[in-house]
């Protein structure tokens, strides 16, 4: 009986170190697509925005629900301008399937090459790997104080 039991406690535990332990992926990742998709905002580029979030993306920002299209035609409105992003600091959660991360982003802007201007906001990220890439697929953004 005893020779039993010693043979099911260590079979089991051969069972259990072979499984293999799950890789998660790279949180810089996450950080990377954030930052394509700012590159996107930033030159007024759809593909690249598109390229990097989820078919369902949905931006929350001001009170009001955006997707790509509304927000590439918000700054297709804007007198022209140049901008510059920095984002931090990144706390990011990541596995194999879902990411999020939080930060604070900072914007300095200058319109119409003479007013120069500057936004903070704090902003989190949900990400899901689509066709085994990552993609955004929700960004909340609130106006810091």
């Amino acid at each position: 009986m005893k020779a039993r039991n010693l043979l099911l406690v260590i079979g089991t535990a051969m069972l259990l170190s072979c499984q293999s332990e799950k890789k998660l992926d790279n949180p810089e990742v996450l950080e990377k697509v954030l930052i394509s998709y700012f590159d996107g905002i930033k030159n007024k580029d759809l593909d690249k925005m598109n390229a990097v979030t989820s078919e369902d993306f949905v931006l929350f920002e001001d009170g009001k629900i955006w997707n790509n299209d509304s927000l590439y035609n918000f700054l297709n409105s804007l007198p022209p301008y140049s901008a510059t992003f920095s984002l931090s600091p990144l706390k990011i959660s990541i596995d194999d399937k879902i990411g999020n991360l939080y930060y604070i982003n900072h914007m300095d802007m200058i319109l119409n090459d003479t007013i120069e201007d500057n936004y903070d906001w704090i902003e989190s990220a949900t990400f899901k790997k689509v066709d085994g890439e990552w993609k955004i697929d929700f960004l909340h953004s609130t106006v810091k104080e």
